[in-house]
């Protein structure tokens, strides 16, 4: 980590909206839906008070891991053309403050699930947080080109959380909800690689494109569609699945798989342009299919009451 207060002077006051910024909105929603998910798909009925709450203080807890993800990788961050607007490399947010600011909601949000919730949604938020901070950003990122699938973890445990949140107790189903993230994080971060592989190597951060090349690459990413898809098709045929469910799946992989397998079989011979324009439709569809398919098992279990939801 490179102390950024070295090529910035910080004179501007920060504003509202780069504290704001610094909580990783765009991957906080994603978190709320899927942690959301995993609470209403849970077999006992929340107070719709308590519930409320209960995801503003993950919501709290997700934007607080984000700002120290940022307050770490400020030097990465400074390096890549896509990071580099960000507060803190941008230089209207000190490093000490984004540190600060981190540690305090991080503090807040754990204890105020606890209390809303239950101790083991407030634990299982912190271990959220301590295993993005710490063993994702400060070790697997700069370390290893399996930082995104062993760090993928990190995002995959929200529903976990929602689902405590319920219950206070564990169970198959939100694991199975855990495991979509977790199969679908590679190829959704890959595929974002492969375009944007040149800040990666700026940044010297080895990624799979840095240390084993697209060819490589690519592989990875259709092996891990399919088993993805594997996943996605066969939890159909759970508690949480159910027709709808089913036919979402069946139709977002048949799709996801068409995407894989176009970038797996791209010349590499080809332009950048021809190569990223396959990659960049691959993203985009990737960010649609976790959210059809947690909204396929939100549907189920909004028609489970009325006798039409699962089998």
């Amino acid at each position: 980590m490179t102390d950024m207060t070295d090529t910035h002077s910080f004179e501007n006051e920060a504003q509202l909206g780069d504290y704001y910024a610094l909580l990783k909105p765009r991957v906080m929603q994603l978190v709320v839906f899927t942690a959301l998910v995993g609470m209403l798909a849970a077999p006992v009925a929340v107070n719709p008070v308590i519930g409320f709450a209960s995801i503003l203080f993950l919501a709290i807890g997700a934007g607080a891991s984000g700002a120290l993800n940022m307050w770490w990788d400020a030097d990465i961050d400074a390096v890549m053309k896509r990071t580099a607007k960000r507060p803190i490399p941008a230089g209207k947010v000190t490093p000490q403050a984004a540190l600060s600011f981190g540690v305090a909601l991080s503090g807040l949000s754990v204890m105020m699930l606890a209390l809303s919730a239950n101790l083991l949604a407030g634990f299982m938020l912190a271990f959220t947080i301590f295993f993005y901070v710490v063993p994702y950003s400060m070790w697997l990122k700069r370390s290893t080109p399996q930082n995104i699938v062993i760090g993928g973890a990190a995002g995959a445990f929200p529903p976990v959380i929602g689902w405590t949140i319920a219950t206070g107790s564990f169970a198959l189903e939100p694991w199975l909800m855990f495991a979509l993230i977790f199969m679908w994080t590679p190829p959704h971060f890959w595929a974002l690689a492969l375009f944007m592989r040149n800040d990666y190597d700026d940044a010297n951060v080895p990624m799979l494109t840095v240390t084993h090349g697209r060819r490589v690459t690519r592989n990875h990413i259709l092996g891990y569609t399919v088993l993805l898809a594997i996943l996605a098709v066969g939890t159909a045929f759970t508690a949480i699945g159910g027709w709808v469910y089913l036919a979402t799946a069946l139709v977002l992989n048949a799709l996801f798989l068409k995407g894989a397998y176009d970038i797996w079989q791209r010349d590499e011979d080809l332009s950048e342009a021809d190569n990223f324009a396959v990659e960049r439709k691959f993203f985009r569809l990737s960010l649609w299919y976790l959210f059809a398919h947690f909204g396929a098992i939100l549907i189920e279990a909004g028609l489970k009451p009325f006798g039409l939801g699962g089998w």
